[in-house]
Order: C-alpha cells, then structure tokens, then sequence
C-alpha cells in the first residue's frame, strides 16, 4: 500500500462543507483508507482572478489504487460534487478540487498525471499543510524537505489557519 498526500480545495459555495464531503467519499472509497488530516486554511486564490478566497486541506491517505486508479476517483468525486472542466482553459471557481501531490516517492510524468504534483513546491497553500504533517518529507525530485520548500517561498504568509478539522 502507498501513503499519499492529496491537496483539496474549495472556493465555490460551501467551501467547508466541499472538502468534508470529499474527505468522505474518498475514505468510502474500496481500497482507500484515510489516516489523517491537515487543518483547514484559507487562501488566496492562486494563479487565478477571483473575488473568493479557497478553503484548503492536505489528507494522507493509504491506498492499494494506482496512481491512475487514484486520479479516476478523485475526477469522479469532483463530478460528483458539482465540479464542471473549465471552459476558458483557465484556473476557475470550483467546488472542489482534488490534487495527487505525493504518491509515496514515485516519479510519474506523462500525459494523464504528473507526481508530484508540478506546482508543491510553489504553493503555500500545499506546503503549509504539508509542514503540519510531513515537516520532514523529502520531495523526490526537487531532493528537499517540506520544511526547506517552504523557507523556499517568496510569499509563504498567504495562508491563514481556519481553524477547523475535518469530520470522518
């Protein structure tokens, strides 16, 4: 079974009650069992023009799916709760979105799935939560800690702690 690190997020509608809903349905999903999750934050949006900030979380989850097993349901929970593909191409609001950030120490880079996830490193709103879970962590590609790539970044209080924990 691999551990892996999943980014969700929220900035339409209930964010809230967006993340804990997806928490659920991926810990009901067959082979995938939920160990922990960060704390709630609330973030700028990101690379994105948009009024509302997004409600974020890291979940550490143990799974026996593939990592392209893992992308599937995670694009099907997103459908579920009322995520539709953007149309511009562009970042947009969302109900959730669900992001494979670490699947154990794989390297993956194809047309479907990059892992990690090609932005951990740039995002606060991954590394925070990150540093509440793995402070220690060792990006396989990048070769340094969560706690190191977060030191890395240019603005790393955008991040605001919301205070709330998810409800399995």
């Amino acid at each position: 079974m691999a551990i892996v690190y999943l980014s969700l997020g929220s900035n339409k509608g209930d964010r809230i009650g967006y993340v804990q809903q997806a928490t659920r349905l991926l810990g009901a999903c067959e082979n995938v069992s939920i160990i922990r999750t960060s704390a709630f934050y609330e973030t700028e949006p990101w690379n994105m023009s948009s009024d509302t900030w997004f409600v974020n979380a890291v979940v550490e989850i143990k799974t026996k799916l593939s990592p392209k097993e893992l992308l599937a349901e995670c694009k099907r929970i997103e459908a579920q709760l009322g995520r539709t593909p953007a149309k511009s191409g562009n970042y947009e609001d969302r109900t959730i979105d669900i992001d494979i950030l670490f699947y154990g120490n794989e390297i993956i880079q194809d047309e479907e799935i990059t892992i990690p996830h090609k932005y951990v490193h740039l995002r606060a709103f991954t590394l925070v939560p990150l540093l509440e879970l793995i402070p220690d962590f060792v990006h396989p590609v990048l070769h340094k800690s969560i706690t190191d790539l977060h030191s890395d970044l240019e603005n790393p209080e955008m991040v605001f702690l919301y205070g709330t924990r998810v409800e399995i």
